[in-house]
C-alpha cells in the first residue's frame, strides 16, 4: 500500500473513531433531555437565532427555551444553508 493510501485509510480510521466515541458521549444530547432546557435561552442563542431568522424571512419568537431555540436554529440552519 502507498504511503498516501495509507494515510489516507488512518484518517478514515480515526474520523470513525471519533465519531464513535462522540456518539457515546454525553456532551451532545438531544434538547429534550437537557435538564436546563426549559431555561431561557442563552444570549447567544437569541442573537443568532434573530440572524437566522432575519435570513430566512420567519418571525423570530424572543420566547424560546434553550432547548427550543436550540431546535429552531437546527431548523433554520437548514433553511438558509448555514451551519450545514
Amino acid at each position: 500500500m502507498a504511503t498516501s493510501d495509507k494515510n489516507q485509510s488512518n484518517q478514515k480510521q480515526n474520523e470513525a473513531d471519533d465519531a464513535a466515541a462522540l456518539k457515546g458521549s454525553n456532551t451532545v444530547k438531544d434538547p429534550d433531555q437537557w435538564t436546563t432546557g426549559d431555561e431561557p435561552m442563552t444570549g447567544a442563542q437569541q442573537s443568532y437565532l434573530k440572524t437566522l431568522s432575519d435570513e430566512a424571512g420567519v418571525e423570530f419568537d424572543d420566547k424560546l427555551t434553550k432547548a427550543e431555540a436550540s431546535k429552531r436554529i437546527d431548523e433554520l440552519q437548514h433553511k438558509t444553508g448555514r451551519g450545514l
